[in-house]
């Protein structure tokens, strides 16, 4: 954010925004008016080249108001996103709060707060909203965030790790300091009178007071430090109902014994083995919990470990080893046999094979050569190879997968709005209910009633501590996304997940998705009086200019017959038609049938029908005009994907409709289909007619997932409810797509397919224990059954099972890990998560 006090003007404020939308000076002079318009604003100045407005403020506006003038102008400030990591959530409600506090903020736009991650990502206006504005309103709300520029770079984890030895430490300190005031209490309800002198009467209970003030006081102060304040603030959440369970407890034992006069005859009771117990279950349990919340977000972690710390550079011919930080873009790197490799780049020197099934899934290591891509953190084979650095930093596969997974975890499902909805309003309703049960209990339980009503008030607030529904959607996103990145399939957003449980159908794209994308010349028939060589000559010089598959099976075919192919003066390319330009100063078209009438050339009887044919025989026809003439057509091979047979079946296994969405020509892209078991299909398509098509099929089956290579394809990718991009390993920016398959694979969407339903499942079974916990203890730990000689549940039992419902929501979210191991293909390599992929 571009802000700064102005020494002329005490109290002033210069802004600097990006401002979108304007394209011309009309747009600039409006945008100048509005700003000059707000109370205080002086110095205006807006610049169309950089896209930027700066000015002053006097104080009367701030960055808020500026924005949403602009904003209504129509000329909104781009927008950026804040990622906080923020300390001393515990439960929904600590991120019900969190959200509060973030979204009331001027000029924030949106703020999502993830419990499991613990951190918080806010959109807001650049240059609107300051990280320190953000930071202190967390703070405002009783807990701690740290700036981006103060967050570590360092492991993921490793801020985890410390919450953990700390809780752990706690825990440790409490269950000391707990074990004799159990063992005075416990000892008393079974030996009686066989007690040691010493371990009854005042003088034991004034040991259990200080024992307990010490508990209280040391390892279970976190609860009051923030619970009071979030109590008198008017927003309890977990602590709270810790504090005033545990609280409530030791203050009745410490009046029962330092003045009992005060209390009713017979009701000084003592129940600082409760608020003992109470402390020291509930810091087991987060130390457990803080365990395994470590292990389900582990995944990037191990990721960033397949990097090597060092890297061998060669300079000036001698090799000298440095630290991979100081690696730059155009360093040349030696990688030795068995070593992963230090960085993205390509092979200039050596040959050998790499495994690369922590990247792509796929088991079989690939052969590199000079010219080769390679990718940082995969494992060198048996050759020596040199490669040159092209990428460093956040800009390698490695950092952009770990962005994705991270930014996928961090996200919000559809469902969990629900599960916010209710736990903002539960914490305050089970204070209400603890306080119904203890005024229930003093006006109906017999005398002495208020040692009864006191322990059941106090189990209410602590059985019903609302962490396990916070806990159970976001473990199970992070679990679920980061399993997935082990079978190279990588989620933009962790809603996909829950929007791809739903797809009724899979429309497929055909060359690159279900055929290898490597087409070879298979057939060639020219008119009579024209060679084949300069017709393919010809053709191949155009088709240098291209980018198609296609394209690249002329040049292939041409070049393999020793042609020297001309260079094309000029060239053009349509869209989803073909490519036409002069080369040799003869007038060239190459494309599909579509182009010839597009062109106005008429098509030659004898070719067409020769096309036809290949067509039919699952062979790709490709047409040549020549001066205006129908010259001659080719047939193009293009080979089924390993596994598509397979993919299509276990997608129709599963219930999945299955079509083909293709630009090829109908008889080819039938027999394909045909080959594969595939229904429906549209073909001849152009890529806006793919969009269309995806229409057509979410009209007649419902919710409609794409698989497409997301160039050509991304209008359709677009258009589907889920859109899934091949990222071919290296190039994982598919902007279009929801879920990035790293692998070619077709098999990675069952497995995509699989992840989603198992996650979504197990978010249901979450969501469902963790209010089926609350629904059945909470009137047991109310005593509604206690008159009726039914069971009741003590505070100390009420802590130990709202710890457990919080490590079972855990544990059954870590079962994920297992899953959808059985679609894809299984790597032999190590995965992303350092385990079998």
């Amino acid at each position: 954010m571009d802000t700064n006090l102005s020494p002329s003007v005490p109290g002033s404020m210069r802004l600097s925004l990006p401002v979108e939308g304007m394209s011309c000076a009309g747009c600039v002079s409006r945008v100048e008016r509005v700003l000059a318009g707000l109370p205080g604003a002086r110095d205006v100045s807006v610049n169309l080249a950089t896209g930027r407005a700066s000015l002053a403020l006097d104080g009367a506006a701030g960055p808020a108001d500026v924005a949403a003038a602009l904003a209504g102008a129509g000329y909104p400030v781009a927008q950026a996103e804040t990622v906080l990591p923020i300390d001393g959530m515990h439960c929904a409600s600590c991120v019900g709060r969190v959200e509060a506090a973030l979204a009331a903020i001027p000029g924030v736009a949106q703020a999502s707060v993830n419990l499991a991650t613990g951190q918080a990502r806010v959109r807001h206006g650049e240059g609107v909203v300051a990280p320190a504005a953000l930071a202190a309103a967390v703070k405002a709300a009783g807990f701690t965030a740290a700036l981006p520029s103060d967050a570590p770079p360092a492991d993921p984890g490793a801020r985890r790790e410390a919450e953990a030895r700390e809780l752990r430490r706690d825990f440790s300190v409490a269950a000391l300091l707990a074990a004799p005031v159990v063992a005075l209490d416990m000892g008393g309800h079974l030996l009686g009178h066989r007690m040691p002198d010493i371990a009854q009467g005042h003088g034991a209970a004034l040991l259990q007071a200080v024992l307990a003030t010490l508990i209280l006081a040391w390892p279970g102060r976190r609860f009051f430090l923030k619970g009071i304040p979030g109590l008198v603030g008017g927003h309890p959440d977990m602590n709270a109902l810790v504090a005033l369970g545990a609280g409530a407890a030791y203050l009745y034992s410490l009046v029962s014994v330092l003045a009992p006069q005060i209390l009713p005859e017979g009701a000084a009771h003592l129940y600082f083995e409760a608020s003992a117990l109470i402390v020291t279950l509930i810091l087991l349990g987060r130390s457990l919990e803080a365990r395994a919340r470590g292990r389900t977000g582990e995944a990037i972690g191990r990721l960033m470990d397949l990097s090597p710390r060092t890297a061998r550079v060669v300079r000036d011919g001698a090799e000298r080893e440095v630290p991979l930080a100081s690696l730059r873009v155009g360093d040349v790197v030696r990688v030795r046999p068995g070593e992963r490799i230090a960085a993205d780049g390509t092979v200039v020197a050596g040959e050998s094979r790499v495994d690369e099934s922590m990247v792509t899934g796929e088991p079989a290591p690939v052969r590199k050569a000079p010219g080769a891509a390679v990718v940082g953190g995969t494992l060198n084979g048996g050759g020596s190879l040199d490669l040159r650095v092209g990428a460093v930093g956040a800009a390698t596969v490695l950092a952009q997968i770990a962005a994705m997974v991270e930014r996928a975890q961090g996200g919000k499902l559809p469902i969990q709005a629900l599960v916010d909805r209710v736990t903002g309003r539960f914490v305050p309703a089970v204070i209400g209910i603890a306080l119904a049960t203890f005024l229930g209990w003093l006006a109906l339980a017999p005398a002495p009633a208020l040692g009864p009503a006191l322990v059941h008030a106090v189990a209410v607030l602590i059985i019903a501590c609302p962490c396990a529904m916070g806990l159970a959607t976001p473990t199970a996103i992070m679990v679920g996304t980061g399993r997935a990145a082990e079978r190279g399939v990588l989620f933009r957003d962790g809603a996909a997940l829950q929007a791809l449980q739903g797809v009724r159908l899979v429309a497929l794209d055909k060359t690159g998705t279900l055929t290898e994308g490597r087409p070879a010349l298979a057939g060639f028939e020219a008119v009579p009086g024209l060679s084949e060589d300069e017709a393919l000559r010809l053709a191949a010089g155009l088709e240098g200019r291209s980018e198609h598959p296609l394209a690249g099976a002329i040049i292939a075919a041409a070049r393999g017959r020793g042609l020297d192919l001309p260079e094309a003066e000029t060239f053009a390319a349509v869209e989803g038609f073909g490519v036409t330009g002069r080369v040799a100063g003869r007038a060239v078209a190459v494309g599909a049938p579509r182009y010839l009438a597009r062109l106005g050339i008429a098509r030659d009887p004898a070719l067409m029908t020769r096309a036809e044919a290949w067509a039919g025989a699952g062979l790709s026809p490709v047409h040549l005009a020549l001066d205006g003439r129908h010259a001659a057509v080719l047939s193009v091979a293009d080979p089924v994907k390993a596994g598509a047979r397979e993919a299509v079946a276990a997608l129709q296994a599963r219930g999945i409709a299955v079509a083909m969405v293709t630009g090829d020509d109908p008889g080819a892209a039938g027999r394909v289909a045909a080959d594969l078991g595939i229904a429906e299909v549209a073909a001849g398509v152009l890529p806006g007619g793919k969009a269309e098509a995806v229409k057509r099929f979410q009209a007649s089956h419902g919710p409609v997932a794409f698989l497409g290579d997301g160039v050509n394809d991304a209008p359709a990718l677009a258009e589907a409810d889920v859109g899934f991009a091949i990222g071919t390993g290296t190039d994982i920016a598919v902007e279009s797509a929801d879920v990035v398959l790293m692998s070619g694979a077709p098999d990675a969407l069952v497995a995509a397919l699989d992840l989603s339903r198992a996650v979504m499942a197990n978010i249901r079974q979450n969501l469902f224990w963790a209010f089926a916990y609350n629904a059945a203890l909470i009137p047991l730990a109310a005593g509604l059954l206690a008159p009726f000689g039914g069971p009741s549940l003590s505070p100390v039992l009420a802590a130990g099972a709202m710890a457990l419902s919080s490590l079972f929501v855990l544990g059954n979210a870590l079962r994920l890990r297992r899953a959808g191991g059985g679609a894809a293909r299984t790597a032999s390599g190590p995965s992303p998560a350092g385990g079998a992929a």
